[in-house]
């Protein structure tokens, strides 16, 4: 019997079928003599030509069908065409966030051990001289000029001559194959690289158009690269915005204005602290951007007052959804901008945490007691009972299976769950696998999810857990205030709960009162803005605890996104303080 193929990159194939001269990839390159900012693309057909070159070129170097190969290039026509191209020669691009620092960067390159090495000349400089994957990779590949190697250009000159000889013989890919390994954002640690499959990169393609309704023809500005790989499959046309991709938060609004404008940008994909900056622009503008029906935002939950700035800047029937999910398993949940602003979020002032949605079809989510403990096999006795706190687990087909070479990481985070057929006679016909979220949370009376912060963060008191999201959203809410975090001082089981306290920026200025705030509640000093939270702590019984207030200039966030919060620095700058 034949093994079906089942590859990701077919997906691409499909779409250069039907819309071969469709532009595929928008890149930035320069300006005109007018100062008009001009653009490089290929279209479908031609995407898909140049990667069908890379991927016929590659064993002509010495990668072939099951490597793992580490991919250093920055977001453009290159990259894109590498990444399909590795998949269509069932190669596995191994990829990590160069931000994350050069040390991690070289624990997780060892880890991976690629047997290929792929990057910029930068990339490949410093590869050789801090010896990133040097056990490993015996062949390596520069994108563009240098003196390290063969080029790319050369292995699209191999392939297109053995595609014109008709020597290839490209392998079918399963399902289940490995297809990428992607690190995730080391928020929590050392990152660890999620085993991907061709099938959980299918799922995720069916997952994203069905919940969003995204159609072929559409034009999508993505501002984080790796959501952008799902543009070719899903027929959409990827505009790549002038931006340091690692800086989000730092983001020009003139260079989004620019890109939506000019292409006319129905989607927008960026995280919170990317649509916090462009959103304070467009309102100070007053500037509306109709073209655009549909944004995406993640990475972090998304401020309720970011919502609400960024549907101003947008058609009054576009939507915003805010989809929750982790690098081993996206989307997981989903919410509408609407449900928020009109309901949860007066919730999420109140400590309820944020609610981020119902479950994606056709995830299952359900909620286990806390513990630290690894579970091999699932048991509905692990369940609590609905509103009750404790740990996210999802089952679903873009679950990855585990993290390469990270056994002990992956017991941690994965069980297996037997199923049973529909005759009702009891026998186990397949399994699955479930992923605990590492996240805490609930599920209320609508089966709705209200994430309550990260297992590792909440903060252990000799009279029991706090919870950091419930807690921080208490005090979010007064206008002097851009975003407070929760962190614990001391051992575990006796720590001190400290509320860290990061102001608004306008608040600190002066110039302008957020929503229907007045001048003087943003303009308070630190103790007065203190002495106002402590008063709010006071007042529900959730928060009493908190009698500690650090206001801090500006908390640590993560590479990816610029929103996640780097709790383990701020409770150790916390405990220095007196």
């Amino acid at each position: 019997m034949a093994t079906r193929n089942v590859n990701i990159a077919n997906a691409l194939t499909e779409m250069a079928a039907r819309q071969p001269h469709t532009p595929a990839i928008f890149q930035p390159s320069g300006f005109d003599s007018a100062g008009r900012r001009q653009y490089v693309h290929l279209t479908y057909h031609q995407l898909n030509v140049d990667s069908e070159r890379i991927a016929a070129g590659l064993s002509h170097f010495g990668i072939e069908h099951g490597a793992r190969v580490a991919l250093m290039v920055k977001p453009s026509l290159e990259f894109f065409a590498l990444v399909f191209g590795l998949f269509k020669a069932g190669v596995a691009p191994v990829i990590i966030d160069p931000g994350i620092g050069t040390k991690p960067l070289k624990t997780c390159l060892a880890e991976a051990a690629p047997e290929a090495f792929i990057g910029i000349p930068l990339a490949q400089a410093a590869r050789a001289l801090m010896g990133w994957a040097r056990a490993s990779s015996k062949v390596n590949i520069t994108v563009g000029s240098g003196w390290f190697g063969p080029r790319l250009d050369d292995v699209r000159a191999a392939g297109a001559a053995a595609l014109l000889a008709g020597k290839t013989k490209q392998k079918a890919t399963r399902a289940d194959e490995l297809a990428a390994i992607l690190f995730t954002s080391g928020s929590t640690g050392i990152p660890k690289g999620a085993i991907y499959s061709h099938g959980n990169f299918a799922a995720q393609v069916a997952m994203i158009r069905d919940a969003y309704g995204i159609e072929p023809g559409e034009i999508d500005l993505p501002t984080f690269p790796p959501f952008a790989l799902f543009d070719p499959a899903l027929g959409m046309t990827t505009v790549l915005p002038e931006m340091d991709f690692t800086k989000p938060a730092s983001v020009d609004p003139e260079r989004i204005r620019e890109a939506i404008e000019g292409f006319g940008v129905t989607n927008l994909f960026g995280s919170p602290a990317l649509l916090n900056t462009v959103s304070r622009w467009a309102e100070a503008e007053n500037k509306v951007f109709e073209t655009v029906k549909r944004v995406i935002s993640a990475g972090a939950p998304v401020p309720a007052d970011v919502l609400a700035r960024t549907r101003k800047m947008i058609h009054p029937d576009a939507t915003i959804h805010t989809p929750y999910g982790a690098t081993e398993s996206l989307p997981v949940a989903s919410i509408e901008s609407r449900e928020v602003l009109e309901e949860t979020a007066a919730k999420t002032e109140q400590g309820a945490g944020v609610c981020v949605g119902r479950p994606v079809a056709p995830a299952v989510v359900r909620i286990i007691r806390v513990t630290e403990d690894p579970l091999e096999t699932w048991d509905d006795a692990l369940l609590v009972p609905q509103g009750t706190i404790g740990e996210i687990t999802v089952a679903s087909p873009t679950v990855t299976a585990g993290y390469f070479g990270r056994e002990a990481q992956t017991k941690l985070a994965k069980l297996r769950e037997a199923l049973r057929d529909g005759d009702g006679d009891g026998e186990t016909t397949s399994s699955r696998v479930v992923h605990r979220m590492g996240d805490l949370g609930y599920l209320d009376e609508m089966g709705r999810i209200w994430f309550c912060g990260r297992k590792s963060h909440r903060v252990t008191t000799a009279a029991g857990d706090l919870y950091t999201v419930p807690i921080e959203g208490v005090f979010n809410r007064h206008p002097a205030v851009f975003r407070t975090a929760l962190v614990g001082v001391g051992e575990p089981g006796a720590q001190t709960p400290v509320l860290c306290i990061e102001r608004e920026a306008k608040a600190a200025s002066g110039a302008t009162a957020p929503g229907d705030a007045t001048l003087d509640d943003v303009a308070l000093d630190d103790v007065a803005l203190i002495a106002a939270l402590r008063s709010l702590a006071e007042a529900q019984p959730a928060t009493q605890m908190i009698t500690r207030f650090l206001v801090h200039p500006g908390f640590p966030v993560d590479i990816r996104h610029n929103a996640k919060i780097g709790r383990p620095a701020l409770a150790a700058w916390a405990a220095r303080q007196r």
